[in-house]
């Protein structure tokens, strides 16, 4: 027994030691030992990150900004060559899979928060937007008031849905949430008539009305819940790595780079369906430009 005893615990150390040795090692050395970047992406997450077919690399502004930090990883690793691997996350799969190493960078639209910043890091933001409701415009709905004893298409892992059930809560609201597994889900169900309204971000459900065909019938009420900065995802804990990401984003958007890749994403017209989503920049992410910084809420 005493034997034994000692085989097993010797193989719970040597086990230890190599997850801990995984863990130590920086997501550049990770990098230049596999030649390779992994990168988490959306697949109808339009402008930000989405695919034209379901074969093609995704497209979009958060990947054109993970794709200049790619290609100074490559450079800082010292690679000649390196692959760039896509995943598809969903709002309650990033977190893991950043944490774990599995994704390198999440170039997702996602708010940083303060609850978030304790699981991993961020780098500047690049966007800022306002959480809010679309609606139809023949709708009763007006505000966020009237939404009671009403469906309300929401996405699990977002913040949005939080924000909704506080002020639920504080205002004695009573509606019934719809659940989609991400944002694009969500708005089908809200285009289908199974929500009466759909909660998002305005910029993201200004880019899906765009790119409905019904989007002649939708309208963004303005009564935001609150006001979210964006950032890329990165494993936390990782200094040299987030240093990389940092000065890449500073970097573009002192050159001004980030606000022609805004204009290119948000106010031209852009694939597959050669819509203008024609969101100008806010005065909340000219703030940003002017003042980059990492802060969460």
């Amino acid at each position: 027994m005493l034997k034994l005893f000692s085989k097993t615990t010797v193989c719970a150390v040597t086990l230890l030691a190599a997850s801990l040795a995984q863990a130590q090692t920086s997501t550049l050395e990770k990098i230049k030992q596999n030649g390779a970047i992994t990168i988490g992406a959306r697949d109808m997450s339009v402008p930000f990150s989405y695919k034209v077919n379901g074969n093609a690399d995704p497209i979009g502004l958060i990947n054109d900004i993970c794709l200049k930090v790619a290609e100074a990883a490559q450079k800082a690793a010292g690679l000649q060559k390196m692959e760039i691997k896509y995943l598809i996350t969903t709002p309650t799969s990033r977190i893991p899979l950043v944490q774990n190493g599995t994704v390198d960078l999440d170039c997702t639209p996602v708010t940083n928060t303060l609850a978030r910043q304790e699981q991993v890091s961020f780098s500047p933001s690049y966007f800022s937007a306002n959480v809010t409701l679309a609606v139809r415009k023949d709708s009763p709905v007006k505000g966020i008031a009237d939404l009671q004893n009403r469906n309300v298409a929401t996405v699990t892992g977002t913040t949005s849905i939080q924000l909704l059930r506080a002020y639920k809560k504080a205002q004695n609201v009573k509606f019934n949430e719809v659940y989609g597994k991400d944002p694009s889900e969500a708005f089908v169900m809200f285009e289908s008539g199974k929500a009466d309204a759909f909660v998002l971000d305005d910029v993201q459900l200004a880019s899906f009305i765009a790119t409905s065909p019904q989007r002649d019938q939708y309208v963004i009420l303005n009564e935001p819940l609150r006001t979210e900065p964006y950032g890329v995802m990165l494993r936390k804990d990782d200094p040299t790595f987030k240093k990389l990401v940092d000065d890449t984003v500073y970097a573009m958007i002192k050159s001004g780079e980030m606000e022609a890749l805004y204009q290119k994403w948000f106010m031209t017209t852009i694939p597959p369906r050669n819509v203008n989503i024609n969101f100008p920049l806010s005065d909340s992410t000219k703030a940003l430009y002017a003042n980059p910084n990492d802060k969460g809420i």
